[in-house]
């Protein structure tokens, strides 16, 4: 995990300003796009709605694939955090960025009429979307979380807490925000193994985090990695899916993960974990197949 964490870092550490450019990050010629101080959202498609949030320093592309496929038959809001991968920071430009994003899509949430919404969110994204289960639980109805943890920051030490992560956090938010130089994603693609098996998504990874702001990404890599959602997991109601790779591309041992993500989620009685096998942490682009058919099943339920 602390490796995952050191190449989150490089992606954005030598990032530049977010390019300005007028909806970098539109997928669709025929889509709406509402944009507020915290995010965008890109929508799309006829029928019940569901709501798709990216994660640290993604663009709304990494649900591309499963938007050309749900449009059909979802109405789908596609969410771009403001300041990630070439959206112009706006209000995330100043001040903290997680909560203030949560707490602005549960408003749209409400604003749309979508709440309780079915939602889905990848890494930070679902992250954002635990919090939400536990400080919202009125604007969810269920949720698909894929590959997000309930304390980031903890990973390498149980006994971690908020506190003692902090100054590591620290250290690492304002690294970033220091650095000098420009990155391009040439040469940071080498750096995204731990993120994908497949090289046009590391590539695409790579892309995304040389266009983020990285003060942003850097203030709100610092956010989640002291965020503690343990003590409040028994609290959650949402009914969750929990997807997560199986990491073996890494090379990780056979049923490793198998032991921990459940393990990290046993108080939480509402989450069921579900591996995937042979991938890393874009779930959904490592295994299209397998993740749209998880996704199918999870729409289906009441």
């Amino acid at each position: 995990m602390r490796k995952f964490l050191m190449t989150l870092a490089a992606v954005v550490a030598l990032g530049g300003p977010a390019a300005a450019q007028a909806d970098p990050n539109r997928l669709f010629a025929d889509s709406e796009m509402v944009i507020r101080d915290r995010f965008s959202a890109e929508v799309i498609g006829t029928g019940p709605d569901v709501v798709l949030i990216p994660g640290l320093a993604s663009s709304r592309a990494t649900w591309r694939a499963t938007a050309e496929r749900l449009r059909r038959s979802h109405r789908l809001h596609l969410i771009q955090v403001a300041g990630f991968a070439g959206e112009p920071a706006r209000a995330n430009s100043e001040g903290e960025v997680l909560a203030p994003t949560a707490d602005a899509i549960a408003a749209y949430l409400v604003e749309q009429r979508l709440a309780p919404a079915t939602i889905v969110g990848h890494s930070l994204g679902g992250t954002m979307i635990l919090d939400l289960a536990q400080r919202r639980p009125e604007v969810l109805k269920k949720a698909l979380v894929v590959d997000a943890l309930p304390f980031l920051g903890g990973m390498q030490d149980p006994k971690a807490t908020a506190e003692s992560v902090k100054p590591m956090a620290a250290r690492m938010r304002d690294a970033m925000i220091s650095a000098k130089s420009s990155a391009t994603a040439a040469n940071l693609e080498p750096q995204m193994r731990g993120m994908s098996k497949d090289a046009a998504t590391r590539t695409l990874v790579a892309e995304w985090g040389a266009a983020s702001d990285r003060k942003v990404v850097a203030r709100m890599m610092y956010e989640d990695m002291v965020l503690d959602l343990r003590p409040r997991l028994g609290e959650i109601r949402t009914p969750i899916l929990l997807l997560y790779p199986d990491n073996t591309p890494l090379n990780v041992p056979s049923g490793m993960m198998e032991k921990l993500y459940p393990a990290l989620y046993a108080a939480a009685p509402t989450v069921t974990p579900k591996p995937v096998a042979d991938s890393q942490h874009f779930v959904m682009l490592d295994q299209p197949e397998a993740f749209a058919a998880a996704l199918e099943e999870f729409l289906s339920r009441p």
